[in-house]
Order: C-alpha cells, then sequence, then structure tokens
C-alpha cells in the first residue's frame, strides 16, 4: 500500500510497471481478452421465476405511511477537531386518494404542501463523537442518556412506549420481561432483561442502573472518550423502525380494527436490524405472527435503493415481463437458497440467512418496462429453509401489488412517492445543511 499525503510531503504514486509480470499468465490474459470483450447474456442465467400479478378483484390499500432517516457528522475548524453527529428521521401519513391527484412527474408544489400539511411528525437529536464532552460525563454515558432522553421527551414518549411495547410484547395477554442484554457499566451478562413495563433496573452484579435503552446495546459500538458514526446510523435505523411501529400500535389499538389491514407502512431501506440491534427482531416477528393468527394482517414493505440486490436486479430486470407498457406487472419471491446462490454467490452459511437480523424477506417487482425494484415483505415467523419463503408466506402481498402502481414516482428511478416525501423532510445534505450545522455548534 502505497504512503498517503501528508501535511508536508506529497502521497507516493502507485508503481505503473508493477503489475505488467502477471500478464504472462495464459489464464490471466485470458481473463484481460475477456474483460475488453462486450458480450450480454440472452437469457436470464440466474433462473429467477417471475410470476405475473393480475389485480382482479384485489382492493388496493386506502392509506399510506412512509418513514425515512438522515444523519450528517459535523467537524469543527479548529484542532483538535470536534466533531457531532445530527440525526433526523420523519414518518409521513398520505392519504392515498389526494395523493392519486399529483402528477408524478411534474408534482404541483401547492398540491405537495396540501399533502404535507399537519400530515408529518420528525424526531431529531445530536450525539457527541470525538474531542467534545458535556459537564455531565463521558461521552459514553452522554450517548446513553441522550438515546434514553431523546425517546422519552420527544411526542410525549410515543417512541419510547413503542419500545416497551415491542420489548415487553404488550400486544399479548401476558407480556414477558425485555431481551437480555449486557451491562453498560461492568458488561456482566443481564439474562432475565428487565422485568415487564420497567424503565430501568440494577445490575446483579455492579449495581449500577441500567436502562431500559441499554438494552439496545449503543453502549457497545463506544468508549469513554469517543463513539464512531455507526452509533449515529444505528440511532436513524432504530428510530425508523420505532417511529413506523408506533403508527401501527395506534392503529392496532384503534376501535376501528379494520383500520391498521388498510394501510400501508413504508420504510425507506431494508427491514433488518444488525449486530447487537438485532435483538428487537424477534419480538417484531412475533407481533406479525401475532397479527396473522388473528386475521388483521399488517402490510409493510421496505424499499432498498442500492446494494447487493438492485444490482443483480439491474442485471436481469430486462429478461422479466413486462416488456411491453400492455403487459401486466411481474414479481419474484427470492428464497433463501436463490439469495446464497445469486445474489451474495458464497458457499453454504452456517447459520441460514437473515436467521437473526432480517424481519423481511426479499422480493423483486417490476411494474413497467423501466420500473422495477427490490422490497422487502415480512412473513412473520422466521423459517430456517431454503426454499422459504413463497408467495403465501408474505403477508398481504396481494394487496402490496395492488397498491404499488399508484404510489410511483417519475421524478427517479423505481421511486416510491411517499418515501419521496419522506426524504425530503429527513434529509439533511452534505451541503448547505452540514455547513449550517457546523457554524451553530462553533457558536
Amino acid at each position: 500500500m502505497a504512503y498517503g499525503q501528508g501535511s508536508r510531503l506529497p502521497g507516493e504514486s502507485a508503481s505503473k510497471l508493477g503489475h505488467l509480470a502477471v500478464v504472462q499468465s495464459e489464464w490471466v490474459k485470458t481473463l484481460v481478452t475477456e474483460f475488453e470483450t462486450t458480450t450480454s447474456a440472452e437469457t436470464d442465467l440466474s433462473g429467477t421465476v417471475w410470476t405475473p400479478f393480475i389485480p382482479r378483484e384485489v382492493i388496493p390499500l386506502s392509506r399510506v405511511w412512509a418513514v425515512d432517516g438522515s444523519y450528517v457528522s459535523v467537524r469543527s475548524e479548529g484542532i483538535p477537531a470536534r466533531e457531532v453527529a445530527f440525526v433526523k428521521t420523519a414518518l409521513l401519513a398520505v392519504d392515498r386518494a389526494r395523493l392519486d391527484t399529483i402528477d408524478k412527474e411534474n408534482p404541483h408544489p401547492l398540491l405537495l404542501q396540501d399533502v404535507l400539511t399537519g400530515s408529518a411528525v420528525f424526531h431529531a437529536t445530536v450525539f457527541p463523537l470525538k474531542n467534545i464532552r458535556t459537564s455531565l460525563g463521558s461521552n459514553y454515558n452522554a450517548v446513553r442518556h441522550i438515546v434514553r432522553d431523546s425517546m422519552r421527551i420527544d411526542e410525549d414518549g410515543a417512541f419510547y412506549e413503542t419500545l416497551k411495547w415491542l420489548s415487553y410484547q404488550k400486544w399479548q395477554l401476558e407480556p414477558t420481561h425485555s431481551p437480555a442484554f449486557n451491562c453498560p457499566h461492568c458488561h456482566a451478562a443481564i439474562q432475565d432483561g428487565l422485568p415487564v413495563d420497567a424503565d430501568d433496573g440494577i445490575c446483579w452484579e455492579c449495581k449500577g442502573t441500567v436502562f431500559l435503552t441499554d438494552m439496545l446495546g449503543f453502549h457497545l459500538d463506544m468508549d469513554e472518550a469517543s463513539a464512531p458514526d455507526s452509533v449515529a446510523s444505528a440511532y436513524m435505523l432504530v428510530m425508523e423502525t420505532l417511529m413506523l411501529f408506533t403508527a401501527i400500535r395506534i392503529f392496532w389499538g384503534h376501535s376501528d380494527k379494520a383500520l391498521v389491514s388498510e394501510t400501508l407502512f413504508i420504510k425507506d431501506g431494508p427491514l433488518t436490524l444488525r449486530g447487537q440491534y438485532s435483538k428487537m427482531v424477534p419480538a417484531i416477528r412475533a407481533f406479525l405472527q401475532f397479527t396473522k393468527d388473528q386475521g388483521r394482517p399488517v402490510h409493510i414493505i421496505g424499499q432498498e435503493k442500492s446494494g447487493a440486490f438492485c444490482d443483480h436486479l439491474g442485471s436481469i430486470a430486462r429478461f422479466a415481463s413486462p416488456r411491453t407498457k400492455d403487459e401486466s406487472m411481474s414479481f419474484a419471491v427470492l428464497s433463501h437458497e436463490y439469495v446464497r446462490r445469486e445474489v451474495y454467490r458464497s458457499p453454504d452459511l452456517e447459520n441460514p440467512y437473515g436467521m437473526r437480523t432480517n424481519w423481511g424477506e426479499k422480493l423483486f417487482v417490476k411494474l413497467d418496462p423501466s420500473t422495477y425494484m427490490v422490497l422487502n415483505v415480512p412473513t412473520g415467523n422466521y423459517v430456517a429453509n431454503v426454499d422459504f419463503p413463497k408467495v403465501p408466506d408474505l403477508i398481504g402481498l396481494d394487496r402490496i401489488l395492488a397498491t404499488l402502481p399508484s404510489l410511483v414516482s417519475r421524478k427517479y428511478e423505481g421511486a416510491l412517492f411517499p418515501v419521496e416525501l419522506a426524504n425530503g423532510i429527513a434529509s439533511m445534505s452534505s451541503y448547505p445543511s452540514a455547513r449550517i450545522l457546523q457554524r451553530f455548534i462553533e457558536r
């Protein structure tokens, strides 16, 4: 690896000739020749199974809620540079009847304003990252308290109540204790979690106070003096999930029992929580399975805009119907074996795909010759089977597919209008937002 450029001396340039000897290999020569040859496959070698969807007698969902988030790290100009991270998430309600009146290619600003008026809720907070601390204590404890206070204070604690609702599985007649987690003080395992409905507790080992929000595990990404960007990105993902399930929780307890099943809930990004944050996944799956068993399905999708699945879909979408505007839309449900073999191209995994982290399964959808997207749809319980899932396993798939055509935006490739609107509320671009925030913290 070359030396990087410093403040006094230039960086080391990479060698332009050092790689030539390897070209003498016949295998390498063939590879280079094939690389320079333009070829295009005439068939889908992955063998993706597409199914046409004809929405006969399928009633589209009448309401849409979408959630999105963003975060930005801001550095001061002094030495040493101080760094904080701002996080913002937004939840947006959209009436499909009002949305249908908007031109998806050239939306009128006044119509957009009418749709957005009184329909959005946003949440924002800030975390210390490097070379900055409060007078109350270390960054380690500052982040712990900021996470707890941000959830408990905003919207009169609605998002925090959702955290408790999921952690203790309050939809059941007999709620349970929280998931197990490690003490943020001594790192001892609290195997039984916290008792039902508790906001905090005492570690059995060190007698330190632990919060319910410690169960999420933000402290596992930090040390006493600093925190990485991953704390901000993880908080954004957790809050997107909590905000979405806040709407679901309120609808679930509404006097109109059909309300929750007449709504499409959309999350920007995959339906997944990784690392220590995946402790919430079993509770989410349990609730969604409960809704299936009760005959009150909750329709949720996550849309992926980039990554391995989008790259793979981009390479095979031309082989799928519709190829003309007269053809019906189609979809492909991806089994665990398909994901392993065609998307990740990996050998057999020690753990089945998505077993610990995913609460939604992958789905390709092609709506017209130029519009296709990667979606995640929940199944409820996870099945560790290479052939899972099948079409009937995906919750409310027919009504979701019947709703999608009315939500497509023509402003971006494969865009959904509610996600686009939510992103407009939640987004904090690097410029000028980051520059404004930088001057704010310097003052």
